[in-house]
């Protein structure tokens, strides 16, 4: 399944359902196929992510910064890219959206 994500003020943004699934469990909502996220949420889910964004870059540079061989071993088992640049697109349509006081669509 693919995510797209709409709203009168931005371009479609087109995720894979992996990718789509983390994002909305991070900004607390339930994969669904179809959603909405309203303009009042978006200062929260930005929050969330943000908040998300950081814990998972303090991880990595904690993996990195290691001298347990099994630290660094997970650390390059993970994800290459990271979830600031899996999120990127997302917090910028949210920001976009906000601003243009629109609702972000998805699955409709």
């Amino acid at each position: 399944m693919l995510y797209k994500f709409k709203s009168k003020v931005t371009a479609d943004l087109i995720m894979t359902e992996p990718v789509g699934d983390r994002i909305l469990r991070l900004i607390g909502r339930e994969p669904e196929p179809k959603g909405i996220l309203r303009v009042d949420d978006m200062p929260a889910a930005l929050a969330a992510l943000h908040a998300a964004i950081e814990a998972d870059e303090a991880i990595r540079r904690a993996a990195a910064e290691s001298d347990d061989e099994a630290a660094q071993a997970e650390a390059a088992a993970r994800d290459r890219i990271s979830l600031r640049q899996r999120a990127w697109p997302f917090v910028e349509m949210v920001k976009r959206a906000q601003a243009g006081r629109a609702d972000i669509v998805w699955g409709v």
